[in-house]
């Protein structure tokens, strides 16, 4: 997940997953699905996204986790979730078990 920044104009063949106000600026930041490398060969402004949690206009916002992403409509709301990896293929040592983490922990 990455954001496309402009001043509005809903990028075309991309999957948009949520948008809001750019910080500080007049602009709306697109929070999309994709490759950014071909969104930047588009002509488009390209932010990267870091872990953490992004804000949007109306409470709830974007939480990033890398490599996962939750569109949330409150900060303890989750609306959608990347979805889940496929599993590891298993150890040439003999581990039996692999785990999702994130299940695991979180329940998502």
């Amino acid at each position: 997940m990455f954001i496309i920044r402009n001043e509005g104009e809903r990028p075309r063949d991309i999957e948009v997953k949520l948008l809001r106000r750019s910080p500080g600026s007049n602009g709306v930041d697109w929070f999309v699905l994709g490759d950014p490398d071909a969104a930047r060969g588009a002509g488009h402004h390209v932010v990267a996204l870091h872990d953490g949690w992004y804000a949007d206009d109306v409470g709830g916002g974007v939480a990033v986790f890398s490599p996962y992403w939750e569109i949330r409509d409150t900060p303890f709301t989750v609306r959608e979730a990347a979805p889940d990896p496929a599993p590891l293929a298993r150890q040439a040592n003999g581990d039996s078990e692999v785990i999702n983490v994130r299940k695991a922990i979180f329940g998502a």
